[in-house]
This record gives structure tokens, C-alpha cells and sequence, in this order.
């Protein structure tokens, strides 16, 4: 079966001073892993590469395992297929306010689906003038004063959805995509 390309999204690399890693060396891990044609985008944690399907799930573990032992870190890999991350954007629910909205656009990529009971748990009051959408495994936000003032942060939607998420912004989503898409 030909190879698949990926896009792994690893959750505090590289965010605020903590969990420092350069992306050669995060490359290389990946590559140690068993990833080929492997890319990364911007300093935080953004990696596109290609992998035979059947070994695609558990390479997100074992990048996992490889950054604790070789660098004592503990980052978790959240894994969408190129196809995958296409169809977050094309169902994003906030494309409706315009591009010229597209700065206070962000995803929560889940790692896994949650239950219809937590989903229904996320309260929609809990950040004023913030929105957001579950659609499958994203949690679409949609936060026009910054999403650094949203109440909506990854501790509590891992709280109520049961699952680890990272978050990126609009424009490192679209721009992970065309990486996945042209090939690097």
C-alpha cells in the first residue's frame, strides 16, 4: 500500500519557553520512527510527513516515547490524515462571518471523539463573546477579543471532553494543509 501523507500536531512543544526542542532534532525523531519525506512548520510542534497507513497510528506514540527518551519531554501527538485536516477546514461553521474574521479563528484538534454526553457538557456561557462548535474531532473556536483571553483553554476542554486537544490558529491550519498538499 503507498504511503499517506499526515500531519502531527504536538501539543506545548516549543510554547513559552517550555518543552524547547529545534525542529531538526524533532525531524529526526520522527524520521527514527519510521516517517519519511518529514516537514516542519513554524517552532511549535507542526510536522507533515508520509507513512504507510498501517504504521501511521502508532507512530504518533512512538514520536512520543522517542522525544521522552531522548530529550525528556513529554508531548503528546495528536495525527490527522492530509484528507482529515481538509475536511476540518472545509467544515469550520465561523467561514459564515467572513476571512476578514479569520484572525480569531482557532481548532482544538481531539485526539479522540468524545461522547454525545461530555459534548453536550462544553458550556457555551463559559467565555463570553466567544464561540465554538464541536464538529467530530475538532472543537472549532471562534474568539474575537484573542484567544489568549478565551476561558475556553485546552486544561478545560480536556476536562470536560474527556480527551486530550492542541489548539492551532487559522492560518497555521490552512498553512499545514497546503504543506501536506504540495508536498513540502
Amino acid at each position: 500500500m503507498p504511503d499517506s501523507t499526515y500531519i502531527a500536531l504536538l501539543r506545548g512543544l516549543n510554547v513559552g519557553g517550555k518543552n524547547r526542542l529545534d525542529m531538526k532534532s524533532l525531524a529526526a525523531a520522527f524520521e527514527g520512527c519510521g516517517a519519511r519525506r518529514v516537514r516542519t512548520y513554524i517552532q511549535s510542534g507542526n510536522v507533515v510527513f508520509d507513512a504507510a497507513p498501517t504504521k501511521a497510528k502508532a507512530l504518533g506514540g512512538a514520536v512520543a516515547e522517542a522525544l521522552r527518551e531522548l530529550h525528556g519531554l513529554d508531548v503528546p501527538v495528536v495525527l490527522r490524515t492530509h484528507d482529515e485536516l481538509r475536511t476540518a477546514i472545509a467544515a469550520n461553521p465561523f467561514r459564515r462571518h467572513g476571512e476578514a474574521e479569520q484572525k480569531a479563528w482557532h481548532v482544538t484538534f481531539l485526539a479522540e471523539l468524545p461522547s454525545k454526553e461530555r459534548a453536550a457538557a462544553l458550556d457555551p456561557q463559559r467565555s463570553p463573546g466567544d464561540e465554538f462548535k464541536l464538529v467530530g474531532k475538532e472543537l472549532f473556536l471562534r474568539c474575537p477579543a484573542g484567544y489568549g483571553r478565551t476561558k475556553l483553554t485546552p486544561a478545560y476542554v480536556d476536562k470536560v471532553l474527556g480527551t486530550l486537544g492542541t489548539v492551532r490558529n487559522w492560518a497555521t491550519v490552512l498553512a499545514l494543509a497546503e504543506l501536506a498538499a504540495d508536498g513540502g
